[in-house]
């Protein structure tokens, strides 16, 4: 069997990544914290031009119908740029989520609008306390009791949370239920959500992965050119040896992801497990690739001057979101304790064992 991407999911990760190379680097990002703003509006048009808005949409309902094979490496791309927009929730989860309910002549009004780049959509789901970009959203699907409401943000009492990740806006979401605003009950409304969950914790994980990645190419960087008893000190074994630590990481990481992404359709206890796996390897990946560059930058990684701290803290702020470890341990353990164990059993489709 041959697991590599195809050609066609390499270029289009490619080419998001180019575009994210040119219009989301550090200096973007200090640009619009000195702003005091989250979002850049002509980057934000840019990424929409290119139809990622509707990724993981059906072609019949408008979108362009991608797998989650073919929005992982998007999803890693993201993260490595550390871009405020928030395409991986909007697209990756919330869109796919608002799909499925496009029954609802509400629900497919607000699709549309939003497969355009009109407007956003986010949601307020029950593994997470806050409503994550409620403020720049036209609405928020919201989960009472099992059942899903559409709210319209400006119908709604949206209060602000306080966020390690000042590109992050955390939000609580209060409103008045009613026959008007539900779009689905909630034995109709079980099955999406807990897709949208499986999409949610694989995309954080992807998104982490990608931070790793960039904190170990900037530590790398800062090795190179930092001189100290007149050579780099990336010449020096113990600095080589830190960041090789967490490169390693990073590459035990890569494949439990992608194979969490092939594995995501099944929405089965097993293809739960490889996501939960998923975002605790590349939770760990995250963490020691940011706690590594801090160190290798020595003291003038603890302040914001230093870029590392953009990813850090985005890092921090994914490791509970979709489901800490605590949550997914036990997803995991769920598996292990529920099927037999063994290479005859892990690599077999778990259908067999049904």
């Amino acid at each position: 069997m041959d697991f590599r991407f195809s050609e066609e999911q390499t270029m289009t990760a490619d080419v998001v990544r180019e575009l994210l190379a040119d219009v989301c680097q550090p200096a973007d990002l200090r640009r619009l914290m000195g702003a005091g703003v989250a979002r850049d509006e002509a980057r934000w048009t840019k990424i929409v031009e290119m139809g990622l808005a509707g990724a993981l949409v059906a072609e019949d309902k408008g979108g362009l119908g991608l797998s989650a094979i073919d929005f992982v490496q998007i999803a890693e791309a993201c993260g490595y740029a550390g871009l405020p927009e928030p395409l991986v929730e909007n697209a990756g989860v919330v869109l796919p989520l608002l799909a499925a309910f496009s029954a609802n002549g509400r629900a497919a009004a607000l699709l549309e609008s939003a497969l355009v780049g009109d407007v956003t959509v986010t949601v307020a789901h029950p593994t997470n306390p806050f409503v994550a970009d409620a403020d720049t959203a036209e609405a928020v699907l919201v989960v009472r009791d099992g059942a899903v409401h559409l709210i319209e943000t400006a119908k709604a009492k949206i209060v602000a949370q306080p966020s390690v990740d000042p590109f992050r806006r955390l939000f609580t979401v209060e409103f008045e239920p009613s026959d008007a605003t539900l779009i689905a009950g909630a034995d109709e409304a079980a099955g999406p959500l807990a897709a949208a969950l499986d999409r949610g914790a694989l995309f954080a994980a992807a998104q982490m992965q990608g931070i790793a990645q960039r904190c170990v190419d900037l530590g790398v960087a800062y090795a190179k050119e930092r001189q100290q008893f007149g050579k780099p000190i990336g010449s020096y074994q113990a600095v080589k040896h830190h960041l090789a630590t967490a490169q390693v990481k990073i590459e035990f990481a890569r494949p439990v992801l992608h194979a969490a992404a092939a594995q995501l359709e099944n929405a089965d206890l097993y293809s739960r497990a490889r996501i939960s796996q998923a975002k605790l390897a590349c939770t760990d990946a995250s963490d020691v690739a940011a706690r590594t560059s801090i160190q290798v930058h020595g003291a003038m990684g603890y302040s914001w001057e230093v870029d590392v701290h953009f990813f850090l803290k985005r890092g921090i702020a994914l490791t509970n979101w979709w489901g800490g470890p605590a949550f997914h341990r036990e997803r995991v353990a769920a598996r292990v304790f529920a099927r037999p164990l063994g290479p005859e059993h892990t690599f077999a489709r778990e259908a067999e064992h049904a």
